[in-house]
Parts: C-alpha cells; structure tokens; sequence
C-alpha cells in the first residue's frame, strides 16, 4: 500500500451497590472517597441528557457552589425510573437501588464560591429516562435546572446491527466548500463530561457506541482477543496484560468496544485492524513496536470503517530505526469515515498519524474521511500529526513536542480542507503545512495557536470553518497542562 511520502484529564471508575458487596461496572471496583470536611451553603445543578438511543443515554451534571468554598464534595440524586449508571467520569459513583451517590475524583474536590465543576456519566434506562427531580451537595439541597432529552433522539435505536459494512453510510454533503471563511469560527456549546464522553465527527450522521451495554468479557491472551473482536455482535472486551505478537493484525468487528484493564494493558508488535466495520470505540490501549511488515503496519488501522471513536490510547515505537522500519502509528484510509481521535498519546515515531493513504485515491476517498483531532499529546514524532488528503478535518487543543525529531507538523494535502485551532508547538519546524509531497496544496483555516519558534508553509486558506457538531475551545494557554494531566493511559477503564 502507498502510504509513504518522500520525505489527563483523569476518570472515576463507577460500582453498583448490590446486597452486602460491590459489583463492579463493565468489570472495574469502584471505591467511594472518604469523609469531606465541608459543606456548601448553597448550590445549583444543571442536569443535561446530552444524547439517548433505545435503552442508553449520555448524560452530565454541572455544580455550582453558591456558597462558602468547599474542598471535598458528594453529590446525590435519586432516579425516578430506576436509571443504572454503567461508566463515569469526573467523579467516582456508586448507586443503591435508585440512589445515585457521586464523590469527587481528587482533582476536583475544590470548588470556589461560584465555581463549576462537571461529571458526566453514560447509563441505561427502560421503558423512560425522565430527569432526577432533585439533588443534594454534601448534605445541602441543591437549587438549578434540568434539561429533558431532546423530543427527537439522536438515535432510537442502537447505531449499527447489521454485519461490517462495505461502504461507509454518508447520508448528507458537510459544509466544507460553502461556509464563508472567518477570522473567528463560531463555536457552540461543551459536549458532555469536557469531551470526555464520545464527541466530535464520530457524532456525526450517526453514533458511536461500540459494545454499549453488553455484558463485558476480560481476555488475558492474544488469541482470545482475536476471538472475542471477531463478528458484528456487540461486545464489551475488557484487555487485562500486554500481549506480544506478529503478523496480522487483531480483526476488529462492528459493534465493539475494546478497552484496557489498568495503566498497562495492550498489544506489543501487533496492532487492530479496524477494516469495513462500523461503531467501534478503542480506549485504553497500549500498542508498540508494530513493524511496518507485520499485517498492515500500523499501531491502529481504520479502513473503509465509519463511526470510530480512539480514545485515551498510548502508541509508541522509537525513532532509532529509520523511516521504514515502522510505518504508522494511526491510519485513517479507504473512504474511512466520522472518526474521532482523542486524549492519545502518540510518540516516539517517524510517521505518525496518516489520513488517506495514496495522492491515486481521491475517487474513493473524496467526500469522506471527515476526522476530529482533539486534546492528544505528541511527542516525538517526526511527521504526520496528522497528514490529511482529499478529507476534512478538525484539529484543536492538542499539543505538539517535535522533541528532537519534529521536522512537521500538521499537513492538509490533494484539497484536504482543515480547520487548526488553539494547539501548542514547541520544537516543531514547520507547525503546519499545504504544500510538498503531493501533487496538489491542500487548505487550512488556523487561529489561536501558539507555534512555538516555528514557521508554517500555509499556501491555500480553506472553506472549512464551522465543523456540524457541538465543543468548546480550551484557552490555549491550559492546553499544554491540560493535554499533558488527561492524555494517555490510566484515566479510564
């Protein structure tokens, strides 16, 4: 295949208090905090259902103290029609019954007077998902608003049912050619949990759920992997140890959810082949040293796949080998579609991170590949962060170290539209670039970034500024902190 050019944010685990014991959710304990030494005088809540499909939601919770500060909190709510919480972020959360308590997760136990912080949460319902009528900060009954799903879901019924697909689903042209261009693009509003709940274009004509809420299953072995992410049947695979092997990659299916066990759990010299499939999420992940010639030579490979979601994941190699010995770390090819890429750490590597893999592709790849690059740490990697052709993307509040190799950065080629905002460079050349390697410019709006010593190679400004999905920038003075706290692994699972 031609794809070679010439050239913490932290989560809480969540428990269901069933009997005398604790039974973990998808597999993992979760521990309640201890006592908190201060109360609030006073409080408002905002609850938001952020989307919902047949027996799921997404949900967050924003906490406004209203009185005197307080360092340590808990918050509780009961859910009128027996809603379970499955997973959390934000705060550690355990439920009773009907009872839902939610304790800080540490970093976040302070709130000033008039400060806000947010906790989000994935769940299940049947039959209803009304909105909890009431709730209390450390004791304190809390004032506020709750916001009721929308009247026309999102999705009604689970995203994708029906065997891998052979071309992605593309329902609507985005705006990518008519927008007028702005000096600054319109942003909406936050999506759940600061982007910690699935976001940005694998949002988009559709949902990304993976496995949803299907029984979780732990692997402690390559082969069961393999076995497990075979087929188009939902699945919860839970990767518990580091699994070393060649050649071909692990076949992903539709439908699946695959997410590590710890800070240490993942694949070493072989990596996931996410190839015609559709709903697939991939989270907590370690995958290194996969050879350019075992099986498609990429850390993460996602081929003519649509609604893919790569979250919190760390994917290393060295650069000590040259150009070729590893080819790359992330690959988007094949008319690859709505995927989001998000609080990965991706380092130590030559070519890092390419989208569409051939100048000859366009019949195929044009009006897809639309990819979302947010809150993801680069370190170290010579080029490719990411290189986009023919497709559109969106790049904001990442966070660039060339370290001793970064010769580029972010590279819009063959009519690539790309929208680049508020990301951090340092040691970088060329930060972003329209032009060499290919035989066509490719187009970039920027604003808000902080380029470091570098010097960008911008020849076309582009179309693309107001991307069909809801976030918020970060300032770009916290990116660094931000990308470098919440990137990675060990923040979920």
């Amino acid at each position: 295949m031609p794809k070679r050019s010439a050239v913490r944010r932290r989560t809480a685990t969540v428990a269901v208090l069933s009997g005398g014991g604790l039974v973990a959710a998808l597999g993992v304990a979760g521990i309640v905090g201890g006592a908190h030494a201060s109360a609030a005088a006073g409080c408002s809540v905002a609850y938001k259902v952020a989307s919902e499909w047949s027996g799921g939601f997404v949900a967050s919770v924003d906490i406004t103290d209203l009185g005197d500060p307080v360092n340590g909190w808990t918050l509780g709510w009961s859910f009128p029609a027996g809603q379970r919480v499955t997973s959390a972020w934000g705060a550690t959360v355990t439920q009773s019954g009907t009872a839902v308590t939610a304790v800080d997760a540490g970093y976040d136990a302070a709130i000033a007077t008039g400060g806000t912080v947010t906790i989000g949460f994935q769940g299940t319902f049947t039959g209803s998902n009304p909105v909890p009528a009431g709730f209390t900060l450390n004791g304190t009954a809390c004032t506020g608003t709750t916001t009721t799903p929308p009247s026309s879901p999102p999705v009604t019924t689970p995203p994708v049912t029906t065997p891998p697909v052979t071309t992605p689903p593309v329902t609507t042209t985005l705006p990518v050619t008519t927008p007028p261009v702005t000096t600054t693009p319109p942003v909406t509003t936050t999506p759940p949990a600061t982007s910690n709940a699935v976001h940005g274009y694998a949002t988009v004509n559709g949902s990304t759920t993976g496995g949803g809420s299907a029984q979780a299953v732990t692997v402690t072995s390559l082969a069961a992997l393999r076995t497990a992410a075979a087929g188009s049947t939902p699945a919860v695979i839970r990767v518990n140890g580091m699994f070393s092997g060649s050649g071909d990659g692990v076949v992903v299916g539709s439908n699946k959810t695959i997410i590590g066990v710890g800070s240490n759990s993942g694949l070493t010299g072989v990596g996931l082949r996410i190839k015609n499939a559709g709903n697939v999420v991939v989270r907590n992940l370690k995958i290194s040293k996969v050879l350019a010639s075992s099986g498609d030579g990429d850390s993460i490979h996602i081929e003519g796949s649509n609604h893919v979601w790569i979250d919190h994941n760390d994917l290393s190699s060295d650069t000590s080998h040259g150009t070729d010995y590893y080819d790359g770390q992330l690959d988007i090819t094949h008319a690859a579609d709505y995927v989001t890429v998000s609080y990965n750490s991706i380092h130590d590597h030559i070519k890092c991170s390419l989208i569409g893999h051939s100048d000859d592709n366009g019949a195929e790849d044009t009006g897809h590949l639309h990819v979302t690059y947010d809150h993801n740490y680069f370190f170290n990697c010579d080029q490719r962060t990411p290189s986009l052709r023919f497709g559109t993307g969106h790049v904001y509040d990442n966070y660039f170290d060339g370290g001793s190799t970064g010769s580029t950065g972010i590279h819009s080629r063959m009519g690539a539209q790309m929208l680049v905002q508020n990301n951090v460079f340092r040691n970088v050349k060329v930060p972003i670039e329209t032009t060499k390697d290919s035989s066509q410019d490719g187009y970039v709006n920027q604003s808000g970034n902080d380029f470091g010593t570098g010097t960008n190679l911008i020849t076309r400004t582009g179309s693309f500024t107001n991307p069909p999905y809801a976030y918020t920038l970060d300032a770009t003075g916290s990116v660094v902190n931000a990308v470098k706290a919440g990137a990675g692994t060990g923040r979920v699972g």
